[in-house]
């Protein structure tokens, strides 16, 4: 499991999925923040855009189920959606 810290939120992407470059072409498209870039090894976090999440659940709905989390930091580390 790949992570990358911030202060507001984490976002996690499975092991299983991380490598998948059309997943990660679809979560920089769908992340109005660009949080995702689709990278030539598969899905790469934007760590200086993660306190930009705007918590819209767009990356969750677009990844196969549990695949992509998003760690409310300030909330004792609620997952978003859950």
């Amino acid at each position: 499991m790949s992570s990358s810290p911030a202060l507001f939120i984490e976002v996690e992407v499975d092991d299983s999925v991380a490598r998948d470059r059309e997943l990660a072409a679809q979560l920089a498209e769908v992340c109005p923040v660009d949080i995702y870039r689709a990278g030539p090894s598969g899905v790469e976090i934007v760590r200086e855009n993660l306190d930009e999440c705007v918590l819209c659940e767009l990356c969750i709905r677009a990844a196969p189920a549990g695949t992509v989390r998003v760690v409310k930091l300030y909330d004792d580390g609620a997952l978003l959606g859950a």
